[in-house]
């Protein structure tokens, strides 16, 4: 399980110029990454994300927990 407040620390951390880490935590590898080499789309991005970022969180559990049951049924 993604943690909440990791996500929002990482995001934070965003500010300092550091931004799409918290995308990267949640599973968004690549617009992480394009975050991080344009400053959160010149800050905007970073701002719209702030709203974003429960459902994102909410979203990686969830695409978790559906690949644990998946393995489950694997087995």
């Amino acid at each position: 399980m993604k943690s909440g407040p990791v996500a929002f620390l990482l995001w934070l951390v965003g500010l300092a110029g550091f931004c799409g880490l918290h995308r990267i935590y949640l599973g968004r590898f690549w617009t992480g990454l394009l975050w991080l080499f344009t400053l959160g789309l010149l800050g905007i991005g970073q701002i719209i994300d702030l709203f974003l970022l429960p459902s994102m969180l909410r979203q990686a559990n969830l695409e978790r927990r559906v690949e644990e049951i998946e393995a489950g049924r694997a087995r």
